[in-house]
């Protein structure tokens, strides 16, 4: 199976063109976040998500928690998929779902031990996929993205195994490990910001090397 591939922190119509060019199956549009690169305006959000075309899909990085935030900023920003990058309460993600129904919705987990499956059951209901990544949501400073490191791919190979879902695996990856990440892990896609950017811009190089990496996975 193809391995699908999403470049995050897209700033502009111009990146996004770039990663389409290449051949990305989706874009990602960063909105407010307490850290990380890439976060741009919901204007600018909704300005680049009217204009790809598709198939390539749309996903809007959100940080809100509750599923009236959510719809609200899905509202304003009209991507084709929202990204939500807290661990946010099951009863939230319910009803999400019921609000924005058409919307696909897709989960981050954060890596940090194996615990991590433990979600699974809590949010496949509700969701059309899960995204693992390397964020720490418990930090004085919340990390929910963009870390650039990776995490335990075991557990990100066992999350995939146990899953019912399509997963996406994020973290730390380049064309230097995109091979060694397929192999490892048998992710449904990959999804990355900082390993195809030079000087917080999208470098045509990196993203030309990644993509050859995982065509040759």
């Amino acid at each position: 199976m193809r391995t699908r591939i999403k470049i995050c922190c897209i700033a502009s119509r111009e990146e996004a063109q770039m990663a389409i060019d290449a051949g990305a199956d989706a874009v990602g549009l960063v909105a407010r976040m307490p850290s990380g690169p890439g976060p741009i305006s919901d204007e600018d959000i909704a300005d680049i998500a009217a204009w790809v075309p598709p198939p390539v899909a749309t996903f809007m990085l959100t940080a809100e928690t509750t599923a009236d935030a959510i719809s609200q900023h899905l509202d304003r920003t009209q991507p084709t998929t929202v990204q939500i990058v807290s661990h946010i309460e099951h009863t939230e993600a319910a009803r999400l779902a019921v609000l924005q129904p058409h919307v696909r919705r897709v989960q981050v987990i954060h890596v940090e031990d194996q615990t991590a499956l433990d979600l699974i059951p809590i949010y496949a209901p509700y969701m059309h996929a899960f995204l693992l990544d390397s964020g720490r949501p418990g930090a004085g400073i919340p990390e929910l993205g963009g870390t650039g490191r990776p995490h335990d791919w075991s557990i990100s190979r066992a999350f995939v195994e146990a899953s019912p879902l399509p997963v996406f695996l994020a973290g730390g990856l380049s064309a230097d490990n995109a091979r060694q990440a397929v192999r490892d892990v048998r992710p449904f896609g990959l999804d990355l910001c900082t390993g195809v950017r030079s000087n917080d811009r999208l470098d045509k190089a990196k993203l030309t090397a990644f993509m050859a990496a995982v065509m040759a996975a």
